[in-house]
């Protein structure tokens, strides 16, 4: 019987090695997996490269991974907030490279690499220090960059909803880049708020189909294993 989801969300990220590939999904503070963030802070993995619309705020969520010193490398859009403080004195210092990507190049290379597409050419950054390095063409009269895939070892991802086998709904801003990770990573792990039993989700409202996710934790762990049956 195919059942993905987990006891807990260190059981879920057990495996998780040094210098592996994360991405993790939201927008702003909203969709963010904060409890699988945790986790992998208590796992203590280093040296690892993460994918994130944003750096995080305060001391919490991808902020507060950042601050316990597990990233070297960070892929985002946008690194710097109001509350951005632990980012700005991590990269000020030389301990965080950053690699600066425009939000739609970033989700677009997300989804290359879920499609099998080898790159895609963009007008998006040309002629400023985003390109440099980078591959460019010019056709019908206007400068393209050729941008690659982005493929993650695993993705963290927040959902409202999903049976057993692991069809994801979401809520609202969650949906952002949740779904683009899912179809990146090697291994996805999501955390839903409900378990539903088998059919009781409309196939229409599925966002992540089950084929895309390889794990699953309960949030507040307030239903059983049964409920899925």
């Amino acid at each position: 019987m195919i059942n993905k989801l987990m006891a807990d969300a260190a059981s879920a990220l057990a495996d998780v090695p040094d210098g592996a590939v994360i991405g993790i999904g939201g927008f702003g503070n909203s969709g963010v997996p904060d409890e699988l963030i945790n986790a992998l802070v208590d796992r203590g993995a280093r040296n690892l490269t993460l994918v994130s619309n944003n750096a995080g705020g305060g001391e919490v969520g991808v902020a507060r991974l950042l601050k316990a010193g597990l990233v070297s490398k960070i892929v985002c859009s946008f690194p710097r907030a109001a509350d951005s403080y632990v980012f700005d004195e991590l990269y000020r210092g030389g301990h965080l490279e950053l690699e600066l990507v425009p939000q739609g190049s970033l989700a677009e290379r997300l989804r290359a690499a879920g499609a099998g597409i080898g790159g895609f050419l963009t007008p998006t950054a040309f002629g400023t220090a985003l390109a440099d390095g980078k591959e460019t063409r010019r056709m019908n009269g206007r400068d393209y960059v050729l941008e690659l895939p982005l493929y993650l070892d695993y993705a963290l991802v927040k959902a409202e909803q999903a049976d057993r086998w692991g069809n994801l709904v979401y809520r609202k801003l969650a949906r952002n880049f949740g779904p683009v990770m899912a179809t990146a990573a090697r291994c996805t792990v999501a955390s839903i708020a409900e378990l539903l039993p088998l059919g009781a989700i409309d196939p229409e409202s599925v966002v992540t189909p089950n084929i895309f996710v390889h794990r699953m934790v309960l949030r507040g762990n307030t239903q059983t294993q049964e409920l899925a049956a």
